[in-house]
Formats: C-alpha cells, sequence, structure tokens
C-alpha cells in the first residue's frame, strides 16, 4: 500500500511543546494519586502478544512500487536522529556527523537532511555549531542515560545543561527499576519535572527501555504513563541493550499514540530506536506507521528514527534507485 505524503493536520494537532498546561487533557484527574494511577494503567486492555506479533509481521510483507520506495527513502532520511553516544566521542567527531547530517549526501543536494543529530549534553555546544543555519535539531540524551540510576536533582542537572547548551531536544530515560517496582506516580512525577526543566522550547522524547520492561503490557503502561507526564515522543529503547526497536513493541505505541490522541485531542511523536539499520527495515516501520497512525505521522516532527548506520544504507539505496547500480565502497561514509 503507498505510503501518503503527511497531512497538514500533523502541525495543528497538540499543545506547544514545553509550555504550561500543554498536555492538559481530560485524563488529568487519573494522576491525582498513585492509586488512581495504578487503576487507570492497570485498567488498560491487554495485549494480545500473538496478534501483536502476527499483525506486526503481516504488514511487514507490504511491497512498496518504486516512485513509493523513493519517497519512502527521503522520508526515512528526513526522520533519521543521527546518533553518537560514545565515551569516546570527540569534538571533531561531532563536528563530522553534523555535517553528515546537513548534507548526507554532498553529491546531491536534492537529499534531504537528517531530523536530527543526538550526542551527550557536553557536546550540544559542538553539535549547534557544526549544524548552525539548517533544519537538523539538535538532540541531548539527559537524566544519567542510559541507565537512569541517579538522583533526580543529578537528573535535572543533566537536563538543565542540555537545554543551556542549546539543545532542541531533550531524550530522557525512565527509571525502569521505580517502574518494575509499581512505582508509577514517581516516574510520573520525574517527567514532569524533566519536562519543567526543558523549558519553553526544547521538546521532550521519553525512552522505555522496552526490553527492560519484559512484558507488552507493560510497555503500554509505560506508553500512557510517559503520555499522561507530557511527553512530547515515546522512544523505544537507548540502544544499549540487546532487545531494541522491534515492529511489534513499535506497534504498540503507535496504538497507544493514536488512543491518547482519540482521547485527548494531543498528538505525540514515536521514535523507534536501535537495531534498525537498513532501508528495508526502515520502510516497514513507515507502513506500520501509515497502517496504524496514517499520514499525521508521516513527519519528522512526529517520528523518527534513532540510529547511526541507518543512514549509510538508505543513501545507498537511494543512489541504487537513481542509477540502477550500487555505488562503490567510498559513496558512503562508514559509522
Amino acid at each position: 500500500m503507498p505510503i501518503n505524503a503527511p497531512s497538514a493536520t500533523a502541525e495543528r494537532v497538540g499543545g506547544t511543546p514545553g509550555t504550561p498546561g500543554a498536555h492538559a487533557h481530560a485524563l488529568a484527574d487519573v494522576t491525582a494519586s498513585d492509586g488512581a494511577l495504578r487503576r487507570f494503567l492497570h485498567g488498560l486492555p491487554g495485549v494480545d502478544a500473538v496478534g501483536l506479533e502476527a499483525r506486526a509481521a503481516s504488514l511487514g510483507t507490504r511491497s512498496i512500487k518504486t516512485t513509493a520506495k523513493a519517497y519512502a527513502i527521503d522520508l526515512a532520511i528526513s526522520m533519521v536522529d543521527l546518533t553518537t553516544l560514545e565515551g569516546a566521542d570527540t569534538p571533531g567527531k561531532v563536528r563530522a556527523l553534523g555535517a553528515k547530517a546537513v548534507h548526507p549526501d554532498p553529491t546531491d543536494p536534492a537529499t534531504p537532511a537528517t531530523a536530527a543529530v543526538c550526542v551527550y549534553p557536553d557536546m550540544v555546544a559542538v553539535a549547534k555549531e557544526a549544524v548552525a543555519g539548517s533544519s537538523v535539531k539538535v538532540a541531548s540524551v539527559a537524566t544519567a542515560f542510559p541507565a537512569g540510576r541517579a538522583a533526580l536533582s543529578v537528573k535535572l542537572a543533566d537536563v538543565r545543561e542540555g537545554v543551556a547548551a542549546g539543545a532542541d531536544e531533550i531524550d530522557m530515560v525512565i527509571d525502569r527499576g521505580a517502574f518494575l517496582a509499581g512505582r508509577y506516580l514517581k516516574v510520573y512525577d520525574e517527567i514532569v519535572a524533566v519536562k519543567e526543566a526543558c523549558g519553553a522550547h526544547a521538546r521532550l522524547k521519553v525512552i522505555f527501555e522496552t526490553g527492560e520492561l519484559s512484558t507488552y503490557d507493560n510497555i503500554r503502561r509505560a506508553s500512557w504513563l510517559g503520555m499522561l507526564a507530557g511527553a512530547d515522543f515515546i522512544k523505544t529503547s537507548t540502544g544499549k541493550v540487546a532487545v531494541n526497536a522491534t515492529p511489534a513493541n513499535t506497534l504498540l505505541m503507535l496504538e497507544a499514540v493514536r488512543d491518547f490522541r482519540a482521547q485527548t485531542g494531543v498528538q505525540v511523536g514515536v521514535k523507534p530506536a536501535g537495531g534498525i539499520r537498513t532501508s528495508k527495515d526502515a520502510i516497514k516501520f513507515l507502513v506500520l506507521v501509515n497502517e496504524t497512525v496514517g499520514g499525521d505521522w508521516l513527519d519528522n516532527h512526529w517520528f523518527r528514527f534513532g540510529a547511526s548506520s541507518l543512514l549509510n544504507d538508505l543513501l545507498m539505496q537511494r543512489q541504487k534507485l537513481a542509477t540502477g547500480r550500487y555505488s562503490g565502497p567510498d559513496y558512503v561514509t562508514v559509522d
């Protein structure tokens, strides 16, 4: 089935990122107490794991014709958060990444820029300088990424450092230990505090680390918890554990944002991250988006790929469609 162009509705739904009351909605009363929040989250419909995985697998078999494939590849490039989150990151590496984000294929100016570069807080200023004058955003991981094992004061200092350096987006990790222990209000309060620390301009992505949540029911609960707390995006993973983004867990999160908008009128983005390495994989995820939530989410304001090596394959496939042959090994950089 063809992937449709994004709808203008995407720019109209939901509140202004970072503003007080941006995610005020009809469900606000369910967070009034720990008991109310627990009753709501455990009252969500249980996930049919077999049905979920079967639907995700079925959608992954949809064929994309040549013209739609070319559109999908460019769309996927524009949705990449080009990421480097290593202890060995240097200013030079981050500058190179920023240059690649702005001009993924320097030989073809028609190649779209990526959505963002994602770095640690201490590299935000370098990344901002590297993408200055372009549409590319700078995202910063925060809140003691990737484990999230720190006091709230430390986590908020992490966020404020990134925002002060110019981050357009903050990718926070939830306290999985608190979530798995059923301390939902603690997790909620931390997300609310981080949202406030993001200020008026930085959008907040909330990372669940789905590979550590054990069950699909927990992923559904985490999705609703994050959205209730004001997430602008919900994100699968850090990319630092064995199980990261999968079609099934992403489908589940897409269903959650669809249902959340139906109940509240607030639109929330989705970001699968980790393990998406090929154009074929990326297109499968775009089909999931199109078939589950529709064209309103087919825009990098509402859907992202967290990846480092995906962009290389997208560029190679784009060149193949344009010329009929794969480029030599020097055509794209190897990250």
